[in-house]
């Protein structure tokens, strides 16, 4: 098990009760729902987009796909996925493709789609392919206090 070092200096700060899902190495957030036996809805996936000052984090729902101009129009920017090696530079820590939602951890802008607020347990990578990170509901809109709550995202 492999946390990035930002991260869990955020979740630990954060004092939030968490514990840990290990589950075999996946390619995408849809096989690591199935291989932690979890509901897909419930694991939040973190996109990194690219912006002209920089970059944001996107939470959704695994299920979800991010609606980008959506996001254009709430955060008035053209906005872009950012490249893999781009990701890799903002996360450094993390293997890349394992993205904590902890933008704060990382400076980063951070929105997260509404409908994981209404998830009562939440998933999320800590930073590697093999361990998710479960939080209850509360705990999760928590450690999310700092980000923007908006609905950007739908059901694929």
């Amino acid at each position: 098990m492999s946390f990035g070092r930002k991260f869990k200096e955020y979740l630990l700060d954060s004092r939030i009760d968490f514990d840990l899902v290990e589950h075999r190495r996946t390619g995408s957030s849809s096989q690591t729902a199935q291989a932690a036996h979890i509901p897909g809805d419930r694991l939040a996936k973190a996109v990194v987009l690219q912006h002209d000052d920089g970059y944001v984090l996107a939470v959704v729902p695994s299920t979800h796909r991010v609606e980008l101009g959506t996001l254009e129009r709430t955060l008035g920017c053209k906005l872009n996925i950012a490249t893999e090696a781009e990701v890799g530079r903002v996360f450094g820590d993390c293997v890349l493709g394992a993205v904590p939602p902890a933008g704060p951890a990382y400076d980063l802008k951070t929105l997260v789609d509404e409908e994981l607020d209404k998830q009562p347990d939440v998933y999320f990578e800590s930073g590697d392919h093999r361990t998710l990170v479960h939080v209850t509901g509360d705990g999760f809109r928590q450690l999310m206090a700092e980000a923007q709550h908006a609905q950007f995202s739908h059901h694929v």
